[in-house]
């Protein structure tokens, strides 16, 4: 069985590079389908890998195979005469989005597949749990109706996820690891699970980061109703990569 799906850029399209995303707790691959060719009709090839297995009782041993893991999919995507079309960029959203900084931070990643840039969605705060049934648990998640019905028709959803806590040491790992190359952070100001304190925290305490925080959205800020917006927040970073991190068009309004 494939550990992966790929999104295609349009045919007769160069490829402007690759995205890995990496799911979070009790998603599958299908939960970005949306993701995958909102991103892939804009030339990028696009990965969703299988979400994190996490042994709390062997942290190391699971970020030690996380990396083996996002390296292979990195490698196996190859399609240029040199490798991975570059640039490289990770998206990883709740444990995807910790266990992908926490990598980086400890070096993790090959350097052949080092990734030249990092998107990481809905990080949770410490002890952070939803809690209640499956109706609460999708409040938490999104508002988005599309979504909802993703979420609950997927057989592979496992429900209840959100309701185990984040081990604090991979959190604490993902905060301060340190992450040198450029990063973009999504939260929504309706999610429940973010400590936007911490978040805030983490972006000063980067070289190269930008937190955006997406108004309404809540825990699934990439598959919340704001997703076009926040598809559109990613795109704009991907394409800064080209151009040392200066935004491509610049805006220059009247007051609302």
């Amino acid at each position: 069985m494939t550990e992966y799906t790929d999104h295609h850029a349009p045919e007769g399209l160069r490829t402007r590079g690759t995205v890995v995303v990496v799911p979070g707790r009790g998603e599958t691959r299908a939960t970005y389908s949306r993701l995958g060719r909102r991103l892939a009709a804009d030339a990028y090839r696009v990965r969703v890998v299988d979400a994190l297995g996490l042994d709390e009782r062997d942290l190391e041993g699971s970020l030690t195979r996380f990396g083996e893991q996002l390296a292979a999919a990195a490698e196996d995507s190859a399609t240029g005469e040199n490798g991975v079309v570059r640039p490289l960029v990770l998206v990883g959203a709740d444990t995807g989005a910790v266990a992908v900084a926490a990598l980086l931070g400890r070096g993790g990643v090959p350097s052949a597949l080092r990734p030249d840039a990092v998107v990481l969605a809905g990080i949770p705060g410490g002890g952070a749990a939803a809690g209640g049934g499956w109706e609460d648990e999708l409040d938490v998640r999104t508002s988005c109706p599309a979504h909802r019905d993703t979420l609950t028709e997927d057989t592979g959803t496992r429900r209840g996820a959100l309701d185990q806590a984040v081990p604090e040491a991979l959190l604490t790992a993902a905060h301060d690891g340190g992450i040198d190359i450029p990063a973009l952070l999504l939260v929504g100001d309706a999610d429940p699970l973010a400590d936007r304190d911490a978040l805030a925290a983490t972006a000063k305490s980067l070289p190269r980061a930008r937190l955006a925080v997406v108004r309404d959205a809540h825990h699934d800020v990439l598959n919340d109703m704001q997703h076009r917006s926040v598809a559109a927040e990613t795109v704009t970073f991907l394409e800064t990569l080209r151009n040392g991190l200066v935004p491509v068009v610049t805006v220059d309004s009247s007051a609302w």
